[in-house]
């Protein structure tokens, strides 16, 4: 006999490589199609929620629109650095919770899963009625259908991405591109223009003209726009979905999302100023400056359709963010297991069906109106940024490496800003919604924190962790309900007398006529039969299958304690799926009543018919 050795490292030449679900992942380029749409379609209200916010002062407070914008760019810069250092310091995703987790305690990384999953969810509700809302708004016709226009939309998104994260991020790349590219020639264009080319003619929701801006205002307008900003995180919590190099990947994509969502939002905002756009009923701010800086033509269209598709599209990045944070929590014991199974495709298919499922009805519940949903987006995203930042001080100052001071004090000022932001945004849209935050985040914490205990308690029960004791073998009886004799019956004590040491066949009898003479000839049956198994008749007065055979099993497990009961139950595996519905199901009634009323372990034998 000839022995080849293979050396570590090397694969036999007559044998595959195994597949590593590497060409499921992300590129770069995927990241930007798959997590990116969220902070680009972000564009489309974050500058439009400053302009809203400012014009309470009048033209004199719309005059601050720049300003407020570039201190948002700071903070962005801030952001984009800070999760640079949270993608190499916890390569295995997470983003604010695995930071939270290894630095500020379990409470607070509940704290920050719990915004997370919020954002993540209602990013999703937000992203598919807004999409909608620009389609009603080009057909209003369907605007009374709004709610099945979502669902069908959440569908579709839903879909591709039960295909893998790489697959969806091919399907989304060209409506990013298009969308990048159409608003970047908006921005070219518009900064040529002396003047704008076409100005929208509806009623000016201005109210006033004031010479003073106060700060509260400003606080106001800083934390609306900071709605721009969702979507900055998503990358550091799918991390394990790009390709090797995972961290350099990704730290890549992180560095893309900021620079190209920032020159976006100063752009547009320069162009605000430039045309001294004021907000308008029933006109979005990037659908006036479309029309000052290209016209009411073609182009015009195309970056509206543009918009439409990116709004609704967004809904990805939560796709590809959450289930991979919900993964991180069932590893913890903090959700069930089940989520952090995967499929085929890198996908972890529960995670992706429960966002569905409960983005589905958000939808619904809202009536497919954005304006419910909006008060409540940026608020989760807020916290976890914060909780973030703070989290890698607390890191920085546990390394104390080369220009640690400087890294903290970084993360020190972000955690600053985004915790005013989260702050005020809470005060501002308290009575608009956001005290159902205020009440749900902590329930979701609560939630975390039942399971955890649960999971403990399973733990503790089952010995995990310490090493059991060695088995043995104990006397086993194998309990079989039998009602006729056929080939399944055979069949069925077969195998009982390979599982024990005794085999005992149990049937219930009845009192009716009927029943007693069905008894008196599988009596006769099993005598002429006699296959060396004794037939216990179970007396029940009531016409029960269940009780009395777990009633049997009790006084067998209280007399003969020393004896492992084993209940054998033969079904017939029909060959059509159809066909299931011919049985009878007396096989699940039994198993259910011996579940719950004993400790025997319960045995399902599928005859199959050909």
């Amino acid at each position: 006999m000839t022995v080849l050795a293979v050396q570590p490292g090397e694969t036999p030449a007559d044998e595959e490589p195994p597949d590593t679900g590497e060409r499921h992942r992300l590129t770069a380029l995927g990241g930007f199609a798959a997590l990116f749409l969220d902070a680009m379609a972000s564009v489309a209200y974050g500058p439009e929620a400053i302009v809203l916010v400012l014009a309470a002062a009048g033209a004199h407070g719309l005059g601050f629109t720049l300003p407020v914008t570039l201190a948002i760019a700071a903070l962005l810069a801030v952001l984009v650095a800070s999760y640079r250092q949270v993608i190499a310091a916890f390569p295995d995703g997470g983003g604010s919770y695995a930071v939270a987790k290894t630095h500020l305690g379990a409470r607070t990384s509940l704290v920050a899963a719990g915004s997370l999953v919020l954002d993540y969810v209602l990013n999703v509700a937000v992203a598919v009625t807004a999409g909608v809302a620009a389609l009603t708004s080009a057909f209003p016709s369907l605007y009374g259908e709004r709610v099945w226009l979502c669902l069908a939309v959440l569908t579709l998104v839903t879909a591709v991405n039960l295909r893998g994260i790489a697959e969806s991020a091919r399907v989304f790349i060209v409506p990013t591109v298009v969308f990048i590219g159409s608003i970047f020639v908006l921005i070219v264009i518009g900064l040529f223009r002396d003047a704008p080319v076409n100005r929208v003619n509806s009623e000016s929701v201005v109210t006033g003209n004031v010479t003073s801006v106060g700060v509260l205002l400003l606080l106001k307008a800083f934390a609306s726009g900071c709605s721009a900003l969702t979507g900055v995180e998503a990358i550091a919590n799918a991390v394990p979905s790009f390709r090797a190099p995972r961290v350099k990947r990704a730290q890549r994509a992180e560095v893309a999302l900021g620079a190209v969502l920032g020159v976006m939002l100063i752009g547009l905002s320069v162009l605000i100023s430039r045309f001294h756009l004021q907000p308008v009923q029933g006109v979005t701010v990037l659908a006036q400056l479309a029309d000052a800086s290209l016209g009411h033509n073609w182009a015009f269209y195309v970056i509206q359709f543009a918009t439409m598709i990116l709004l609704a599209l967004s809904a990805n990045t939560s796709f590809g963010g959450l289930p991979v944070l919900l993964k991180l929590l069932a590893r913890d014991n903090y959700l069930p297991h089940v989520f952090a199974l995967k499929a085929d495709r890198q996908v972890h298919r529960h995670g992706v069906l429960a966002l569905a499922a409960v983005s589905a009805a958000l939808l619904v519940f809202s009536g497919g109106d954005t304006n419910t949903l909006v008060p409540l987006f940026a608020i989760g995203v807020f916290v976890g940024f914060t909780v973030a930042q703070v989290g890698m001080v607390r890191h920085w100052r546990g390394e104390r490496g080369t220009g640690w001071r400087g890294k903290a004090l970084l993360n020190g000022f972000g955690a600053v800003l985004t915790g005013v932001a989260a702050v005020v945004v809470t005060a501002s849209k308290f009575d608009d919604g956001a005290w159902l935050i205020v009440i749900t985040l902590p329930l979701l914490v609560l939630a975390f924190e039942t399971v955890h205990r649960a999971y403990a308690h399973i733990g503790e029960r089952l010995g995990l962790g310490r090493i059991p004791e060695p088995p043995h073998r104990d006397r086993s009886v194998v309990i079989v309900p039998v009602s006729s004799l056929s080939r399944l019956t055979s069949e069925a004590l077969t195998a009982a007398a390979s599982l024990g040491d005794e085999v005992r066949a149990v049937t219930v009898c009845y009192p009716d006529p009927e029943d007693r003479a069905n008894l008196h000839a599988l009596e006769r049956a099993w005598a002429q039969w006699d296959p060396g198994v004794p037939l216990v008749q179970l007396a029940c007065e009531r016409r029960s299958l269940g009780r009395p055979i777990a009633a049997y099993v009790r006084d067998v497990s209280a007399t003969e304690p020393d004896t492992r009961v084993t209940v054998l139950i033969a079904e017939v595996e029909p060959v059509r799926l159809w066909q299931r519905l011919l049985q009878n199901q007396r096989g699940a009634v039994v198993a259910h009543a011996v579940r719950r009323d004993t400790d025997a372990v319960i045995c399902r034998l599928r005859f199959r018919l050909f």
